[in-house]
């Protein structure tokens, strides 16, 4: 009995990987449930007794996305703005395509919205953590600003823009990070 429900758990494991996989490529309306099943090597059939819908299947997969996400993100160093912004650019490095690909289509497909809204949700929570003792320093209307500068900054659209828009190397977007903080709290 063990054995089989080793291997169910694979093979869940396996579809939710192509699920992910499959969205770092594609749009939602480019991808379907033959594509996930031939990615994953198991049938159509298979992942409809495993996920019910491609909608569940969408939320399963993000479930184990996010997981990922809060991982990596929860070891950002708290108060060291060159390491936030290391493991920030790092992340973004490794899901930053994704994650702006979502972005284009959670107004289209409800499973995105949620992704997307839960992705803010943790956005917000990570630099309010990371970047506490900073806020400390601050209270009220400009620990609020401070605060809503700080999410602007680190959110996937600026490094989008450093990145890929202006072509900054991943040095020199971490560089441009960690000076523009600087500038949020003050120093010289």
């Amino acid at each position: 009995m063990g054995a089989r429900a080793e291997a169910v758990e694979e093979t869940r494991l396996r579809i939710l990987e192509a699920v992910i996989s499959l969205h770092t490529e594609r749009y939602y309306d480019q991808i379907s449930l033959d594509d996930v099943a031939a990615r994953a090597g198991v049938t159509v059939q298979t992942v409809l007794r495993r996920f019910g819908s491609k909608e569940r299947l969408i939320d399963a997969a993000s479930e184990v996305a996010r997981g990922r996400v809060v991982s990596q993100r929860g070891e950002a160093p708290v108060g060291d703005v060159a390491g936030a912004v290391e493991n920030l650019v790092d992340h973004y490095e490794q899901w930053g395509e994704s994650a702006l690909r979502l972005l284009a289509q959670e107004d289209r497909v409800p499973a995105f919205r949620r992704a997307t809204d839960a992705g803010r949700s943790m956005h917000y929570e990570w630099v309010e953590r990371t970047f506490a003792p900073l806020l400390e320093r601050r209270s009220g209307e400009a620990r609020e600003r401070l605060l809503a500068e700080l999410v602007a900054v680190c959110d996937v659209y600026f490094w989008k823009i450093l990145r890929r828009d202006l072509g900054l190397s991943r040095e020199q977007t971490e560089l441009a990070l960690v000076e523009t903080i600087a500038a949020l709290k003050g120093d010289e």
